[in-house]
């Protein structure tokens, strides 16, 4: 395939990290490859790469040709094919970068061409964990819709809030599915039970509130892995299999999935010294922070911090671990992350799902 034909996973090497991001949300590929001078091959990019650069504290603002991978596998003109083949099976890659001896791109070579199309399943794309969906609370921020129906059921387009978390999972054969339940429980067990889904639900059923994760304790015994935790008002974009990797890898006890923020100040902001002196003035400056999404993988041995039938909330579980267990966090981006939790945000994500 020519190079004109694939400009959407190419980016130069003066674009900041944040410009890539976007990029690789809008590319089916998840891959850029990082060039200079026009085409030049420098290297290759990642949101693995990103979120290495963003866990070393890596600002948002420099450019990618200080976070791409160096090593990237490319094939000079005139490639012996068999060589090229047993390359990208090697290094489970599906782009290899033909280039010239002054290392321009001249074209891609492409895994599914090359094999007539037999993609193989790529290793890892399993999550052998326990799914856990917190699905008691009363969801007064989405009123009036809420005092009828169970934040879970309301529709976002052609499902419910829940068949879309629990959907995101499905390809990584999951099959069974925890919900924690309390507010008008049985509604939902109704619509499940006439759903009749091909995938197994189980439920952990709060007789009075129990916080974001008191229901947990009720897995105590019941399983020795590891337990993808999320609420039931969020829909995470992201590769669920990698994110179970990266929290053994980094042998983390507990991983916090985390949205990039950029905030943006649309003034000018005055940095003051302590005797009222004008020391600065930053004209619109922005910020990137990483906020909370609302979903954590967790090792199954923490559940035993959590105290049997009482309110409990995942930060009282991080106060009570954080000291004597390793806490991580996995980045995804800002449009990763779709917020139904309040009527502002389930608007945008009612539009966006529907595009």
């Amino acid at each position: 395939m020519t190079l004109e034909q694939f400009k959407s996973i190419i980016i130069d090497q003066s674009a900041a990290v944040k410009d890539a991001l976007v990029k690789l949300e809008k590319n089916e590929q998840k891959i850029l490859f990082v060039v200079e001078n026009g085409n030049r091959l420098i290297g290759s990019l990642t949101d693995g790469d990103i979120r290495r650069w963003i866990l070393k504290d890596g600002p948002l603002n420099a450019s990618v040709e200080k976070v791409c991978f160096k090593g990237t596998f490319f094939v000079k003109t005139g490639y012996d094919l068999v060589q090229v083949k047993e390359g990208m099976r090697e290094r489970n890659i599906t782009y290899v970068p033909v280039v010239d001896d002054n290392h321009e791109i001249k074209e891609f070579l492409l895994y599914d061409k090359l094999f007539n199309n037999r993609v193989t399943k790529r290793p890892g794309h399993l999550v052998d964990a326990d799914v856990v969906i917190m699905a008691g609370g009363k969801g007064t921020r989405l009123e009036p819709f809420t005092r009828v129906l169970p934040k879970p059921l309301i529709p976002v387009g052609d499902k419910t809030i829940l068949e879309y978390i629990i959907s995101k999972f499905l390809p990584y054969q999951v099959d069974t599915f925890y919900l924690s339940l309390g507010h008008k429980a049985n509604i939902i067990r109704s619509y499940f039970e006439e759903l009749s889904p091909d995938y197994k639900i189980s439920y952990l059923i709060e007789n009075k509130p129990l916080g974001t994760v008191g229901a947990l304790k009720k897995l105590e015994g019941k399983t020795n892995g590891e337990i993808i935790l999320t609420n039931c008002d969020i829909i995470i974009e992201a590769d669920y299999a990698d994110l179970l990797k990266h929290h053994k890898d980094a042998g983390n006890d507990m991983t916090m999935v985390s949205s990039l923020k950029n905030y943006s100040i649309p003034y000018g902001v005055c940095k003051v010294s302590s005797d009222g002196k004008l020391v600065s003035l930053e004209e619109k400056p922005e910020y990137d922070l990483l906020v909370n999404t609302g979903m954590y993988v967790l090792n199954s041995d923490l559940l035993r911090y959590i105290p049997d039938d009482e309110f409990f909330h995942i930060t009282d579980l991080i106060d009570k671990i954080s000291d004597s267990h390793k806490i991580g966090i996995y980045p995804i981006s800002e449009n990763s992350w779709i917020d139904v939790g309040e009527w502002i945000e389930y608007k945008k994500a009612v539009e966006k799902l529907s595009l």
